[in-house]
């Protein structure tokens, strides 16, 4: 892993024109829009949300961009207020990392995460003849969930807004679950 993130470090250092940096703001703010228009005019949301979405379908017919407006289709449930709390958190977790790791590397993690997330859903189709149709951007969030317990892991969030709790006892139990 040393060699791996010397590397990462060298490559981050040649190319840092490649950093987008607030790339977790455009990502909410995409998610934002995507997740308003489902409520406030459904026709409308289900239509765009039809045509961001990874599908084989789609990409078969031509329509590459949704290799990656399907960052873009919200991770979170139904509910409002739960979508309002985990794309808060994960913004905040996102510009977190971004402020410990630089842009550049925090982009090319995110990057390769929406690499692999379209490289498990060919993989997938390849060896079992259906593509993820739900390819969504739910690990990679995960993923960097993780990378902040492991950096911030003494920080301590509200879980159900009241029982204090260390962000590093919640990756474990997400891992465990």
């Amino acid at each position: 892993m040393g060699a791996i993130s010397r590397w990462l470090d060298r490559f981050c250092y040649k190319h840092p024109r490649l950093g987008i940096p607030g790339l977790m703001k455009y990502i909410v703010i995409g998610q934002g829009i995507v997740f308003a228009l489902l409520y406030i005019w459904p026709t409308l949301g289900y239509r765009l949300y039809s045509l961001i979405t990874l599908t084989r379908a789609g990409l078969m017919r031509g329509q590459i961009w949704r290799l990656v407006t399907f960052i873009f289709v919200p991770t979170s449930g139904g509910f409002i207020l739960w979508f309002a709390l985990t794309t808060l958190f994960y913004y905040y977790i996102g510009n977190a990392l971004e402020n410990q790791w630089g842009s550049t590397r925090f982009t090319v993690f995110y990057g390769v995460g929406v690499l692999l997330n379209i490289f498990t859903g060919m993989v997938t189709y390849w060896i079992s003849g259906a593509f993820l149709e739900t390819a969504s951007m739910y690990y990679v969030n995960m993923s960097m969930f993780f990378a902040f317990a492991t950096l911030y892991g003494d920080m301590r969030v509200l879980l159900f807004f009241f029982i204090p709790i260390k962000v590093k006892w919640l990756a474990w139990l997400d891992a465990a679950l």
